[in-house]
């Protein structure tokens, strides 16, 4: 090989350790990973009409899940298999809780919120929140959760989003989960999670 030729391989190497340090250093090329933007404040009323925030979620590991207590089948089926990982995750599941937010703010009052999330079947630990219209549309924005009311009268539905989402203990989201994995991969997610810490990204 020529100098010539080792002289512009030369070049480019360096060129190339300077493009990839200013990569680095402006967060084009990290080490650290990506969180989608999802979560962020929120203020809502919980089962027993207390005034409640994004702090809620503070110390816990938490599945959040957007639903309405109406829903006929996705919330109820998703919330028994909360239930079964809950019981699964033995004594880690003092770390663990379920957050419930309707989307249907308008049959959806606190006290019908706190009978609908006392099915024996769901899991103990779960918060049932719900607000005024636009409390739900906050929060479901943070959440990047679609929602649409379908129907008219009393006995209109609602269509809405259905991935859960696991959030760590700072409030971050570590993972989602589909509405239709059995409860063991549910557990299993959670204890992945918690394995990798309260700043675990993935699971």
């Amino acid at each position: 090989m020529s100098r010539r030729t080792l002289a512009i391989f030369a070049v480019l190497a360096l060129a190339f350790a300077i493009l990839t340090g200013l990569a680095v250093r402006y967060g084009i090329l990290s080490a650290k990973p990506q969180t989608a933007a999802v979560g962020g404040p929120f203020q809502l009323v919980d089962q027993t009409g207390r005034n409640v925030d994004e702090r809620l979620l503070k110390g816990k590991w938490s599945a959040v899940f957007f639903g309405f207590t109406y829903c006929p089948d996705v919330c109820p089926t998703t919330l028994f298999a909360l239930g079964q990982a809950e019981k699964r995750l033995g004594a880690q599941a003092n770390d663990f809780q379920t957050v419930f937010i309707s989307v249907d703010p308008g049959r959806d009052t606190p006290q019908q919120v706190a009978t609908y999330i006392s099915n024996p079947g769901f899991p103990t630990r779960t918060w049932g929140l719900t607000g005024a219209p636009e409390q739900v549309t906050q929060a479901a924005k943070a959440y990047r959760v679609f929602y649409q009311k379908r129907g008219e009268g009393d006995a209109y539905s609602v269509d809405h989003s259905t991935i859960v989402y696991l959030m760590n203990p700072k409030g971050q989201l570590a993972c989602v989960i589909p509405h239709n994995a059995p409860p063991e991969v549910f557990a299993a997610k959670v204890q992945s999670a918690m394995k990798g810490g309260s700043n675990g990204q993935a699971c």
